[in-house]
Order: structure tokens, then C-alpha cells, then sequence
């Protein structure tokens, strides 16, 4: 097994998922700088275990960060994430995504970094051909977010072409829940998952759910989508930094998924069991551009990594999520 001595580089470590990946390194061992410009995230979520630097990603003082902190993996998840605003705002979303990781690679491949995980998204397959989704199928994105992450994969495997770093794009699906020893979670301000809506509602933050299209060809006429706990995300990434680790030729894109669905209405079923209430429902009208059926083919990442779900379970991530939004009222008093 290949040594690692060194720093990870977390970007936006101060976010949601990225909070987990800073635990989740930390507790398997490894040395973190978190990087992040606080615009979305808060200090108080960085763990005190590792270092932190209030810095954009695109700064020049980037390189001095990598260098000063002698890191040797970068684990990206810094960025834009709303998909309705990229459509209303699609310079921001590549500015602030595509434009700010292109920097972010040059510093890396300046100061040498061999390793690179990036936080993908299963909005690069745009409306998908069939489900489940695996890797090598088409990818034509409906919305900016999608289209800017995208291009970052493409500059990546080029990248990894011409200079001597591998990477791993890690194609999130609907990630869920919080830390289940309560010390990260899902805090941002107008936050716009399903879940986190939910446990908002069931503890009095909003008066109702809005179910947005009950005419899809699915089971209940309702969206699905693969929900993955954060923990099991951030886990699968420290797993992904072990191959590229030991297997420093090779780069990777997989998908983070369970390979199973759940419909709008079946999680906010699971709510009102989990709380012993009963979320009051405002049926909606679809969304331009929602595909009915969102669910990965995890296949690839369960052969080519050290990792499988310890959480699959959607009672389990519902109840870690309200934990964590019960934690969250008490902080904001």
C-alpha cells in the first residue's frame, strides 16, 4: 500500500457535505485543511481537529495554503448547488463552479498535488434514457449546475492526461440526513431538499411541503430519487482517497447512490412516522426540467472501492436529519 504523508484539502469543509468528509477523514486518521470563504458555510461546523483557512478556492493565496500546509489531496466541494437559481443566474454557476475549479486545478497541478476528489452530481445525465443510471450513460445536462460540473469532469480527465494527478468525480445523487453523533448537519439558510424541508416543517420552521408534480409515470404519480445519507457519502470518499492513494495511474468517475428510490410521497410518509405527525402537503405542479425517476446503478462504486452503505435506510436518515434540525433550533435559540 502506497504511504501517504501529508494534508487533505477540504474546499467548503464548512458546508454540508463537506463538514462530514472533514469527519469522516479525521476519524479514519488523516491530517485536514479546511478551505472555505464562509459565504454558504459556518466556522462553527469545522471540526476543531483540523485547520482552517478563510480563503476562496480562485485566491492566489491558494498555492501558499497547499504549500504551508504541505497537502497532497485536494477533496473539492466548494461551489454553487441550487439548480432553479443556475437556470435564473448561469453566470454565477460558472463562475463560482466551472471558472473557480479551473483555478483550483492550477494551484494543484503548480504545487503538485497528486490527488484529486471532486463533488460530481447526478444532474450531469440531465433526463435520463433509463433507470437505473450508469456511469457511461449519456450525459446532456438540463440546467447549468449541471452543464458546470460537467465541464469540470472534462477538465479534470484532461488534466490527469497531461500532468501526474489522478482523480475520482464521485456523482452524487439526493444526499440526506446528518452526522449521527450529532456534530455536523444540514444548515444552510432556504435550503431546498426534500428531506430538510420536511424536518423543517415537522419542527414548526414551515407550515407545509410542497409536493411538486403528482402525474409522473412512477408508482404514486409522484418524483423518485435515490437518497444517500452524508455520512455514507463522506465515507465513500475517504474510501476513493485510499485507491487513488494506492493506485496513482488510475482516475475514476462513480456514482454515490443506493441503486433504489423512494417517491416524494413515500419520504414524507416516512416523516410522519419517524415524528408522529402528520406534514401537511400542498400538491403542486411539476418543475420544469424534473425527470420523474432518478436512481443510480452503484454497481461500479461498490467493485472499484473499499465502501458500502452502513445507512440504507430511510427512517434511519430521516430521524439523524431531524436530530440534526432539532440541534439547529436550539443553536439559533
Amino acid at each position: 500500500m502506497t504511504t501517504f504523508d501529508g494534508k487533505v484539502m477540504v474546499t467548503g469543509g464548512a458546508g454540508y457535505i463537506g463538514s462530514h468528509a472533514v469527519l469522516a477523514l479525521l476519524d479514519a486518521g488523516y491530517q485536514v485543511v479546511v478551505v472555505d470563504n464562509l459565504v454558504t458555510g459556518f466556522d462553527w461546523a469545522v471540526d476543531g481537529r483540523a485547520a482552517f483557512v478563510n480563503i476562496a478556492v480562485e485566491d492566489a493565496g491558494i498555492r501558499d495554503v497547499i504549500r504551508e500546509h504541505n497537502v497532497r489531496a485536494i477533496m473539492h466541494f466548494a461551489g454553487s448547488v441550487v439548480v432553479p437559481e443556475s437556470v435564473s443566474d448561469p453566470l454565477k454557476y460558472y463562475r463560482n463552479n466551472t471558472a473557480a475549479t479551473r483555478s483550483l486545478i492550477e494551484s494543484a497541478v503548480a504545487e503538485g498535488v497528486p490527488h484529486f476528489i471532486f463533488s460530481s452530481t447526478a444532474a450531469t445525465y440531465g433526463t435520463p434514457e433509463r433507470v437505473p443510471i450508469a456511469e457511461g450513460d449519456p450525459k446532456a445536462p438540463i440546467n447549468p449546475y449541471g452543464m458546470s460540473k460537467l465541464m469540470t469532469e472534462f477538465m479534470l480527465r484532461d488534466v490527469s492526461a497531461a500532468h501526474p494527478m489522478n482523480h475520482c468525480c464521485l456523482r452524487y445523487f439526493n444526499v440526506a440526513g446528518a452526522d449521527p453523533e450529532g456534530r455536523s448537519g444540514q444548515s444552510t439558510i432556504g435550503a431546498t431538499h426534500l428531506i430538510k424541508i420536511a424536518v423543517e416543517a415537522a419542527t414548526g420552521k414551515r407550515d407545509s411541503v410542497g409536493v411538486f408534480g403528482t402525474d409522473f409515470d412512477t408508482r404514486d404519480g409522484t418524483g423518485v430519487r435515490d437518497y444517500i445519507h452524508v455520512s455514507d457519502l463522506a465515507e465513500a470518499h475517504v474510501a476513493a482517497l485510499k485507491l487513488l492513494i494506492d493506485q496513482p495511474q488510475e482516475s475514476h468517475v462513480l456514482n454515490c447512490g443506493y441503486g433504489r428510490g423512494f417517491s416524494v410521497l413515500e419520504v414524507l410518509d416516512a416523516v410522519d412516522r419517524v415524528t408522529n405527525l402528520t406534514i401537511e402537503r400542498k400538491l403542486q405542479g411539476r418543475r420544469p426540467g424534473d425527470p420523474a425517476e432518478l436512481v443510480a446503478d452503484n454497481s461500479a462504486i461498490l467493485k472499484t472501492i473499499d465502501w458500502a452503505p452502513k445507512r440504507d435506510n430511510l427512517e434511519g436518515i430521516v430521524r439523524d436529519a431531524l436530530a440534526w434540525e432539532r440541534k439547529l433550533a436550539e443553536r439559533q435559540g
